[in-house]
């Protein structure tokens, strides 16, 4: 008598979502795939969107090469004012992406998207107002880590510390990284 295999009953929405937002805070090696993740996205979000963002940027630590990092895409979509009448803004689930504050996020100068799957993140999409001063500050910060591999490892390395040490508490883990931004950022 042959073995059955073991029925596998996929996640629904509701529990993938879930699984995305308790997920473990784990900075993994940099992938070779990251950029083509975000070029794909950007494509997918200005066939759904034409002409809504005035730039889409690949920020965060995939958009840094070499650097470890969550591996999530995160993407940074200019708009014109005001950001919360962006059609994207009032209905993100058309397009895959839950609003931050359904998970607890808040964000102060900007609206924080997140989309998932499989029970993972796998995207975060940041709506700020093209040339404001939220979009600088995250251009400023990817930029510098870009140009300076040393300023990069050093980032790297509070990473890791962070995620060790706050590998169940995601908020705790990014305001662990403020200041070193901030820093950057000035």
């Amino acid at each position: 008598m042959g073995r059955q295999a073991a029925c596998v009953h996929p996640m629904t929405d509701d529990e993938s979502l879930q699984a995305a937002i308790h997920e473990i805070v784990a900075v993994h090696a940099p992938d070779p795939a990251w950029p083509a993740l975000f070029v794909a996205e950007r494509e997918r979000l200005t066939t759904q969107l034409p002409g809504a963002f005035i730039d889409i940027q690949h920020i965060g630590s995939t958009a840094v090469a070499g650097l470890a990092a969550k591996p999530i895409i995160d993407i940074l979509a200019g708009v014109a004012p005001p950001v919360n009448g962006h059609p994207f803004v009032r209905a993100p689930r058309r397009y895959g992406y839950i609003d931050g504050a359904e998970v607890g996020s808040r964000v102060l100068d900007h609206r924080w998207f997140m989309r998932w799957s499989a029970g993972r993140r796998t995207h975060h999409l940041h709506v700020v107002e093209h040339g404001s001063a939220a979009w600088r500050q995250r251009l400023r910060f990817r930029d510098a880590l870009r140009a300076d591999p040393a300023l990069a490892a050093r980032y790297a390395a509070l990473k890791q510390a962070l995620a060790a040490r706050y590998a169940r508490n995601r908020n705790a883990y990014t305001e662990g990284k403020a200041a070193f931004i901030a820093s950057i950022c000035q």
